[in-house]
């Protein structure tokens, strides 16, 4: 299992927390967070505790700017 925490990693947003946890050390933890989400796929993105989406989400709201619109005022 692994947690990680992290500040300032990028310098558009000082300061911003993330946490990663490997859920494929844990098959428990694994089938849970699908079906918590109701998503299949993982990797599975949270902002402040609201699932975002999956690596293809992440792309378009990457490629859109919607993601950095999202961050910043979950970081404000």
């Amino acid at each position: 299992m692994r947690l990680q925490q992290q500040r300032g990693a990028d310098p558009q947003f000082p300061g911003g927390p993330f946490e990663t946890f490997d859920v494929l050390s844990d098959m428990e933890i694994r089938q849970g967070i699908k079906e918590f989400s109701n998503w299949p796929t993982i990797p599975q993105v949270y902002v402040n505790g609201e699932f975002i989406g999956g690596s293809d989400i992440l792309i378009e709201l990457y490629n859109s700017g919607e993601l950095r619109e999202t961050l910043a005022v979950a970081l404000a």
